[in-house]
């Protein structure tokens, strides 16, 4: 059984919800179906396929890799295992587990002390290695991940000024804080607060970075430095929080909304997500996007949720995974992309106006380009599902991502309640909770609004429905008894959005809506069910929108959720071919300024989800007439 939620202990701030352990959220619906189909992919196999994660990884007592990417790899199989109570997935993490709770020498380094190619004692994996030994606690409350965790904090309190964070370490230093004060508020020990100062003091100043952006254009190759990396940004994004939690300094607070704005204004994608390939490259929709940012900014995301629980984090965390997520990894999970592009025409092994990445970078396949996405990229699905619900300091509950699912947990009377949210979302707009309880008991329900549910409707039981505030929390306190319901009712406009050279995106509620092209798949490397595949065009592409009503088609929630061929939503719109518009270094060209003029013919499109496409123009050129 998970263990209890803990919130923070003072002098930390409060938490603005408090995340449940995992275990205590369960998906439900397309989002079980969805992490079934993780599991029956690259998660369950992995480590059969891929010699990086084989017996002979060194983290597992062999020779190989022992670096990041076998705790990459349990920081997302782990959560996956407890969610499906998954037996067989269970043990496969149990093994990743016992090494790592073996892999502690007498001075309380955890882990290789140096991995091929890279320095020693640097402490970016085991960083990692707290990340999962963090959930495995709180799902089976094994207090040998307690003592690993504090002899680690140990030996950075005894040798931090030895060997200072470095590198990537230096730069994510926000998720060692976190598993320290989540030591912090199990223990109570006054120098692990002591120890997260001088892990804040000895990394780079993110706050300075964001309040002082030095970077609006696309990187070059030359220019490409840590603070550019897409990943270490994405990982950044919570950092102000992280530290706000300690210093309770209104500045570290109002920095994660700098950050945000700044990589929107120069860097954004319409998904939520900004440009990396895998440096800063810029607002063209054919700029690409590292699949580890996506799972990290969703990561980060969620972190801020618990920390400041701000409606808009919630939001975006939607729109990421609702759209970049499942577009860059195939329908069946046996294959992804290390670049996505917004508007992607043409998969293949080709020179494209990458920053820094390869030829490969946006082919589907094992480890296309390099494979820290091969190993990084699990995590994304699981912690969606184990993050949708969370405590509140009030005693009660709170909703604050949204996907079908059941929480059960202990609510202001100590009463354990099961809440279930029974829905289609985010490709259909009504959400129906019902609580399930031994006796009456009163707690409050968090429900969140987002700021684009403009005449949101909650009602509860037989009462009359009343209109819920868009970018609030919908709080219902009230005496709960046994089957008792409310449903909320999101609208979902279809909005269109100014983007990149004027063009024009469409989405509806968190969905972004795109041109799908017709797909020819060519097998370039390995063997299924893990080939690596190049995508062809077989329909134009190079369409503009003229703009005007769109028509909204629903269709039932498949089996695979985000399936091309079996997209739960579809808008009608009109287009024209742009034929000025063409391919240039083997992406869609520079979209030309909007509005454009054509003369081809008027022609109703089909739009689909973004992350029901493998080929798609998201951001199209609007058309006059």
């Amino acid at each position: 059984m998970p263990t209890e939620p803990v919130a923070n202990r003072a002098p930390l701030q409060p938490n603005a919800f408090i995340p449940l352990p995992l275990g205590a959220v369960k998906p439900a619906g397309w989002l079980l179906d969805q992490l079934h189909i993780q599991a029956e992919g690259l998660t369950g196999h992995l480590d059969e396929i891929w010699p990086d994660l084989g017996p002979n990884n060194l983290w597992l007592g062999g020779e190989q890799e022992g670096w990041e990417r076998g705790p990459y790899y349990v920081d997302g199989l782990l959560p996956l295992a407890y969610l499906l109570d998954d037996e067989a997935l269970k043990a496969k993490a149990q093994r990743w587990v016992e090494a790592f709770l073996a892999f502690q020498d007498e001075s309380g380094w955890l882990g290789p002390v140096q991995a091929p190619r890279y320095k020693p004692y640097d402490q970016w994996p085991p960083t990692i290695v707290l990340k999962v030994l963090t959930q495995y606690h709180e799902a089976t409350g094994d207090s040998r991940a307690i003592e690993v965790i504090s002899r680690f904090c140990a030996y950075l309190r005894d040798t931090l000024d030895e060997r200072p964070l470095f590198d990537w370490g230096m730069h994510r230093w926000a998720d060692l804080v976190l598993s320290i004060h989540w030591l912090y508020n199990r223990t109570g020990e006054a120098w692990l607060l002591q120890l997260s100062d001088r892990v804040r003091a000895g990394g780079y100043d993110w706050m300075d970075h964001f309040a002082h952006f030095a970077y609006p254009d696309k990187m070059a190759r030359e220019a490409c430095i840590l603070p550019t990396h897409v990943v270490n940004n994405a990982v950044a994004v919570k950092t102000p929080a992280v530290a706000w939690s300690r210093s309770g300094e209104s500045g570290d607070r109002e920095a994660v909304y700098r950050a945000l704005e700044n990589l929107d204004r120069y860097h954004g994608q319409v998904t939520g997500i900004f440009s990396g390939d895998e440096h800063y490259a810029g607002k063209s929709p054919s700029q690409g996007t590292e699949l580890c940012a996506v799972v990290e900014l969703m990561f980060s995301l969620e972190v801020l949720l618990s920390l400041l629980g701000d409606v808009a984090f919630a939001d975006r965390l939607e729109r990421v995974a609702y759209n970049a997520l499942p577009a860059t990894i195939t329908p069946d999970f046996w294959a992804h992309q290390y670049d996505q592009q917004a508007n992607q025409v043409l998969c293949t092994v080709a020179p494209r106006q990458w920053t820094n990445n390869g030829d490969e970078a946006n082919i589907f396949g094992l480890e296309p380009n390099y494979g820290c996405c091969t190993a990084n990229l699990h995590q994304g699905w699981p912690k969606l599902a184990a993050s949708l619900w969370m405590a509140t300091g009030d005693g009660g509950l709170a909703a604050v991502a949204y996907a079908p699912s059941r929480v059960t947990a202990k609510v202001a009377d100590g009463q354990e309640v099961t809440v279930e949210l029974q829905t289609d979302y985010p490709f259909k707009q009504e959400l129906r909770f019902a609580v399930h309880c031994s006796r009456p008991v009163e707690f409050p329900l968090w429900l969140r609004v987002p700021h684009w549910a403009e005449g949101a409707m909650v009602q509860l039981g037989g009462e009359q429905a009343r209109t819920a505030e868009a970018g609030t929390y919908q709080v219902i306190e009230r005496e709960w008894s046994e089957g008792d319901e409310v449903i909320l009712r999101l609208p979902m406009a279809v909005v269109s959005q100014r983007r990149y050279r004027d063009s024009v995106a469409l989405s509806r509620g968190p969905l972004v809506f795109s041109l799908p092209i017709g797909e020819r798949w060519e097998q370039i490397g390995r063997e299924p069910p893990a080939a690596d595949w190049a995508v062809h065009p077989t329909s134009p592409w190079n369409y503009g929108l003229v703009e005007g009503e769109a028509q909204v088609v629903q269709h039932p929630v498949s089996a695979v959720p985000f399936d091309p061929a079996a997209p739960p939503v579809e808008l009608k719109v009109k287009g024209r071919r742009v034929p000025q518009w063409q391919l240039e270094h083997n992406s869609a060209a520079e979209l030309p300024q909007s509005p454009v003029e054509s003369k081809e013919p008027l022609e109703e499109l089909t739009l689909v989800p973004y992350g029901s496409t493998h080929l798609r123009v998201t951001e199209m050129p609007r058309v006059e007439g």
